[in-house]
């Protein structure tokens, strides 16, 4: 679901990056990956999230996601 969100973004040329600290390449779907959580914040306008995690509360006014209710 979330690829799809980052194609119709990009294709309003709407600069997306993302924070996968699992993922060892430097790029997803041609997007610049982080690492760093804080760094990968400190660039982002908002915040996609398919649930919410501890990390996300210091930045909780960047969040948007389905998980209203912390249940997914």
């Amino acid at each position: 679901a979330i690829q799809g969100i980052i194609e119709r973004l990009k294709a309003k040329n709407v600069n997306i990056v993302i924070y996968e600290p699992a993922l060892k390449d430097k790029e997803f779907n041609g997007c610049k990956k982080y690492d760093d959580f804080d760094e990968f914040a400190s660039k982002s306008d908002v915040i996609i999230a398919n649930r919410l995690d501890d990390i996300l509360k210091k930045v909780e006014g960047k969040v948007y996601t389905r998980d209203l209710y912390n249940e997914n």
